[in-house]
């Protein structure tokens, strides 16, 4: 019993101390603010909305798994960027020379400021695909496809900035 209560308190402990959470992000607790542009939207042939979704995905993460205050500008963490890359391309040809899958990939530019730990600073680019049957018409499956990059493309710019593996 007195093993669980200690358990129990430590890791209260641990999450309320602002420097480690149970979503894997370790945020000092020096940080309070963050501010996030607009992404634009630089690809060719992307869909109008992709940007605008990229963006808004971005706030509702760090919203709900931070204690940080959104701010338009002026943020003590800011990031901001451009959707750089949209593209399709086979990856399995089959013997008569067509495509069995393609591959959707997007690429993000982003910037990230950290004005009280500059040394954390970032200019990356971030991208990830996903490979659908080529039978399946792109139309009717793109946004959802959009949408599944668009979770990890956030993952992996949430874990950049955040998570110090």
């Amino acid at each position: 019993m007195k093993r669980s209560i200690f358990i129990i308190t430590y890791c209260f402990l641990i999450s309320s101390c602002g420097i480690y959470s149970f979503t894997g992000a370790s945020i000092s607790s020096d940080v309070k603010t963050i501010s996030i542009q607009n992404f634009i939207n630089k690809a060719t042939l992307s869909p109008p909305l992709l940007s605008n979704n990229l963006t808004e995905g971005l706030r509702d993460k760090f919203i709900s798994e931070t204690n940080l205050t959104p701010l338009k500008t002026g943020g003590d963490v800011s990031f901001s960027g451009y959707v750089s890359n949209y593209s399709i391309s086979p990856i399995a040809v089959q013997a008569n020379e067509t495509a069995a899958q393609n591959r959707l990939s997007i690429s993000v530019k982003v910037s990230y400021i950290n004005t009280l730990a500059e040394e954390n600073n970032y200019d990356k680019t971030f991208s990830r695909y996903v490979d659908y049957d080529s039978s399946q018409d792109f139309n009717s499956i793109e946004e959802s496809l959009n949408e599944q990059i668009i979770v990890q493309l956030i993952e992996d710019i949430f874990n950049e900035a955040f998570a110090n593996w």
